[in-house]
């Protein structure tokens, strides 16, 4: 896996729905090395910090191979690295084999994988579709958010390493079908079993646990 591309936004105001609100979804590559600190990528403003940032959610991932299934969707090939709001575009990594808890490697730091992303309509503010927090949901392919082992400096073009497996090699794409997926035949087990993993970010385990109990009520 490599790094193809580090992106940051400062916040911007945009109308939505008759409303002014404020986002750092608007995410630009730069070319320059900057720092990974315990909560977030240096120069990154993150502007709903009841949705975003904070330990376990201080970087976002996503992989450059979605790329081109987007564009096809979207009817759209100008789709640049940062334009589904990732702090990392990276090449080689898909969301069926990272698991919870994994430790990632990426030039000087080294990051652990901690929950799905669940896209909000700010995704579709970006991509100029309404349905496109819907179409990503179904897609499975959600990217990764990332928590902070060893703070450093990282830049495009280094080489992105899974260091150590999560105890329990539960797949993101597993946890997040569990929660999302009603034909998935395996979401009762799956949650029953990332209720046990300790890396699972607090968000998360809350949400499996409500569904959990949900289901077996049903």
């Amino acid at each position: 896996m490599n790094l193809l591309s580090v992106n940051i936004s400062k916040a911007t105001e945009v109308e939505y729905q008759g409303k002014i609100i404020s986002t750092g979804i608007f995410k630009k590559p730069i070319t320059t090395p900057l720092l990974i600190s315990k909560e977030n990528l240096q120069g990154d403003q993150q502007v709903d910090l009841k949705n975003h940032g904070g330990e376990h959610k201080a970087i976002y991932a996503f992989s450059s191979d979605h790329y081109p299934y987007w564009s096809n969707v979207l009817k759209n090939t100008q789709l640049t690295a940062g334009i589904f709001g990732e702090n990392l575009t990276i090449s080689g990594f898909d969301e069926s084999s990272l698991c919870i808890g994994d430790h990632i490697s990426i030039g000087q730091c080294v990051l652990e994988v901690s929950q799905p992303r669940i896209p909000c309509f700010k995704l579709g503010i970006a991509l100029q579709n309404k349905d496109m927090p819907r179409l990503f949901i179904e897609h499975f392919a959600t990217g990764i958010y990332l928590r902070v082992l060893q703070e450093g400096l990282i830049e495009t073009g280094n080489k992105v390493e899974v260091i150590k497996k999560g105890k329990l090699k539960l797949s993101v794409q597993s946890v997040f079908r569990a929660y999302f997926d009603k034909a998935y035949l395996e979401s009762i087990p799956v949650m029953e079993k990332a209720l046990q993993v300790p890396e699972l970010a607090p968000e998360w385990r809350k949400k499996l646990a409500l569904r959990l109990s949900s289901k077996k009520i049903l």
